[in-house]
């Protein structure tokens, strides 16, 4: 056979069942070989749509997602998603393809150095310059890829290369997991957490693991502990959970701060500092911080536990609550009525008959339509705070969002990898029109691979984020204002069927009313931004901490 073959029989080898992109002239071995293959390649419109859908594949199963493009302008065109995948941990395999390197006609056309331009956002970057080491090559690629923390992979795979007659096999998948953890320090974490008054509990993206949620969920109810998560933690544990205090979407100045701030021993789950803080520490403040991961604590200005109990996160979190049982020292008053307080100003409904809605209107109508199995995928911008802020998830990888990179254009194609790979779980993408419009193509490819998806855009025909950070340091808005298309037409263009929200309940009825008929659905929301600075800036500048 040749190396194209190999290459794909090396893929099934390790489980591949889709693969993402857009092919070129110098993946046509490739693809030929795909065609004859049990993996499904997914066409998309846009390299960076087909490097979303990969990544959230990786994210959501645990194993690398892998993702296809040509060389030069179909390699570029990936960079995005790589990073995403690279800052967000999400195990990625992305293959490119590239000119012949041992004779060519054509000079330098389309040639880039793709290797060197992938080094800093993969976690390694390999040319294939002989068929006979794609074995080695892509066993060790998937290994490197769902190693923690995970990330992106990338290999090179020439077209004189692919058409390379070889006579190798497919290496067999080794077995692996993480080490456990030092003994000694888990019982120095288990000392200090039975020693404080008032303890916390934070969830970051590394504990939004399938392998670690039910130990969290046994650790919190045999210890008692409260808890909260950072934005891509979000639905580790039920946010409905007595001792849950809801997500830090702000880094400060919350009313969950309060809580944080008088708390004296932080036991931080799955924390990587590439997502944005969720508290700030301070080297006089007299509380604990304990990191709790497969790796060390990266330390910054703002990150620097004391203790690090390093190794498999749900044994550690076993052995830690076998041994601490019901915190004995814990004082629960102060945590119960900041509680109390935290339902009262950031989960009571936001709904209200004004129009068009506000933030906390449409996450009230959302999470009142969505399903309790449903997946939300949110794009970048500032519903993305609301929501992190104000909208309960209820089970793990229920509200995908990203808090690494935090790149535009990425929840659409997130929500399409989501229903492709779980048909019939209730799917809905929210995305600001900004956003939308970066991968709006995508409503083809969904409408091509016939699986059911709402996308809901916002629309307030500008940069919202941005205007709101304008307005915070006082300056006048500028260049930040942009027209659109009539979503409902546009969305029809595509095959898709399109609705408008017009009244005060409308979003929360079409909502419910899309999810529940096939097909794919885009719903244009007008929102009313005006709440950013009265809540962010206005009501949070005047709170008050309980004493």
């Amino acid at each position: 056979m040749n190396a194209a073959t190999l290459f794909v029989r090396c893929l099934e080898a390790e489980g591949v069942d889709h693969i993402f992109g857009i092919p070129g002239e110098e993946n046509l071995a490739f693809l030929e070989a795909l065609r004859t293959s049990s993996i499904r390649l997914v066409l998309t419109r846009h390299e960076q749509a087909a490097g979303f859908m990969a990544a959230t594949y990786g994210r959501l199963t645990g194993r690398p997602g892998v993702c296809l493009s040509t060389l030069g302008p179909g390699a570029t065109n990936l960079v995005t998603a790589v990073a995403y995948a690279r800052l967000g941990g999400m195990p990625l395999i992305v293959i490119t393809g590239q000119k012949p390197i041992k004779h060519s006609k054509q000079g330098r056309f389309q040639i880039l150095d793709v290797v060197r331009m992938m080094e800093p956002i993969t976690k390694s970057t390999r040319q294939v310059a002989s068929g006979s080491a794609i074995p080695s090559l892509v066993r060790e690629a998937f290994r490197l890829a769902a190693k923690e923390k995970p990330g992106p992979v990338h290999i090179e795979l020439p077209e004189d290369i692919a058409a390379e007659e070889v006579a190798t096999t497919p290496h067999t998948p080794s077995l692996v997991r993480p080490a456990q953890a030092d003994p000694e320090l888990v019982g120095e974490a288990a000392r200090r957490i039975r020693k404080a008054k008032r303890p916390l509990l934070l969830m970051a993206a590394g504990a939004n693991r399938h392998d670690v949620c039910g130990h969290l969920r046994r650790f919190i109810d045999t210890t008692g502990m409260f808890f909260f998560s950072t934005q891509m933690g979000k639905g580790a544990v039920d946010q409905r959970h007595p001792r849950s205090l809801g997500t830090a979407a702000l880094s400060d100045h919350d009313y969950l701060h309060c809580a944080i701030e008088r708390a004296d021993c932080i036991v931080n789950v799955g924390h990587d500092v590439v997502e944005k803080p969720p508290f700030f520490m301070h080297r006089d403040d007299g509380r604990t911080v304990i990191h709790v991961n497969v790796f060390p604590a990266q330390v910054d200005d703002v990150y620097f536990p004391q203790l690090e109990v390093v190794g498999d996160i749900g044994e550690s979190l076993q052995l830690m609550a076998d041994i601490v049982g019901r915190c004995p020292g814990a004082d629960d008053d102060y945590l119960r009525r900041i509680k109390e307080h935290i339902d009262a100003h950031v989960y009571a409904t936001g709904l209200t008959n004004s129009f068009p809605p506000t933030p906390q209107s449409i996450v009230s109508e959302v999470r009142e339509a969505m399903p309790e199995n449903g997946v939300l995928a949110l794009d970048n911008g500032m519903y993305k705070l609301w929501f992190a802020r104000n909208y309960r998830a209820y089970a793990p990888n229920t509200l995908l969002l990203d808090n690494a990179l935090a790149t535009m254009g990425a929840g659409l194609p997130s929500a399409l990898a989501v229903a492709l790979l779980r048909p019939g779980t209730p799917v809905a993408a929210l995305c600001g029109d900004g956003g939308f419009m970066m991968n709006s193509q995508e409503l083809e490819t969904a409408g091509r691979l016939g699986v059911d998806l709402t996308v809901m855009v916002l629309r307030d025909d500008g940069y919202g984020m941005i205007k709101w950070k304008q307005a915070g340091m006082e300056l006048p808005v500028h260049g930040l204002d942009f027209g659109n298309p009539d979503f409902v037409r546009y969305a029809e263009s595509y095959g898709a069927t399109g609705h408008r929200v017009s009244a005060p309940d409308g979003l929360r009825q079409t909502l419910r009313r899309c999810l529940a008929t096939p097909g794919v659905h885009l719903i244009e929301v007008p929102v009313d931004y005006s709440e950013n600075e009265k809540v962010f800036i206005e009501e949070l500048r005047s709170k008050t901490c309980l004493l």
